[in-house]
């Protein structure tokens, strides 16, 4: 679709008072985002088919983002249909990863984390998915062993320390999670945090939020032990080794996904270095856990 057709698109929904005229809102790489003003109100209005790739399905995110709002953890969802969503616009701060990493907002992003898993499962209604990175990134892996991507050879390493970490979180329990915490996702409106962009929503291990927040912002070490004790309370230490493996698996899953999208996504957005980037980061993380391990 290109930025014209989608202008047309959302210009013609009927949940429109009126006029309108579609603003691009920068920032999706999975979707493309549009600000719309109508009866003295704003919108956003998010443009997005099924990506079965990256188990994305709009049916779940619709039924996220209700729940999500019926929580009090997300903005309502004012109009949806195929390939297509529309929300209240929150005026506030979209988070950097400092923002995320200052002590007295990390706390407010604890609870708003708490609640969400908490809370959301109670106002879902419908079939929804099931998030569980090891199966993502063994679907990647089949789908890489298959395409011409230039980083094929990354598999020899990335299949064994996969399956490494995959039995080392080993059991844990199921909560509804939101499963993909960058800090954009995050808004502060001067009141009161909120957390939107439903794409990746779905049944996971608690830990795998809490290693994506840590793995995407950069936490440090104390940090790290903030968000465990706020989220736990007390905790042992093969639990800390549960975690840190999820946090690995989180950072692999960030760097396979980046490769598939430079293979697949049609979206002007920079994968390659986005891929290097967090490939980096996934390295060093798995090297901190198997120090740790030995330590």
């Amino acid at each position: 679709m290109t930025p014209d057709e989608a202008v047309t698109r959302i210009a013609a929904l009927p949940c429109w008072s009126g006029k309108v005229d579609p603003q691009p809102l920068p920032g999706g790489m999975t979707n493309r985002n549009y600000v719309v003003n109508d009866r003295s109100q704003r919108f956003v209005v998010r443009l997005g088919d099924d990506i079965p790739l990256h188990g994305i399905l709009r049916f779940n995110e619709r039924a996220a983002s209700r729940a999500a709002h019926a929580a009090g953890v997300s903005p309502p969802v004012v109009y949806a249909d195929h390939g297509v969503m529309v929300l209240q616009y929150i005026e506030g701060k979209t988070y950097t990863a400092a923002d995320i990493r200052d002590p007295s907002n990390l706390l407010r992003v604890i609870d708003l984390l708490k609640r969400t898993h908490q809370d959301i499962a109670h106002y879902l209604e419908g079939p929804v998915l099931i998030f569980w990175v090891f199966h993502i990134l063994r679907g990647y892996i089949s789908n890489l062993r298959q395409s011409q991507s230039p980083r094929g050879s990354l598999l020899l390493s990335l299949v064994p320390r996969a399956a490494k970490l995959e039995a080392a979180v080993g059991d844990m329990p199921l909560v509804f999670s939101h499963n993909d915490l960058l800090a954009a996702n995050f808004l502060d409106d001067g009141k009161r945090l909120w957390l939107i962009d439903w794409d990746y929503a779905g049944y996971n291990s608690p830990l795998f939020d809490l290693g994506g927040l840590a793995s995407n912002n950069e936490f440090d070490d104390r940090l790290t032990e903030t968000l465990l004790e706020g989220y736990f309370g007390r905790l042992d230490d093969e639990m800390r080794n549960r975690f840190h493996a999820m946090k690995c698996a989180s950072l692999l899953r960030e760097t396979m996904w980046s490769i598939m999208s430079e293979l697949y996504s049609t979206i002007d957005f920079d994968y390659v270095s986005y891929t290097d980037e967090n490939l980096k980061r996934f390295e060093n993380a798995y090297t901190e856990w198997m120090q740790r391990l030995s330590s």
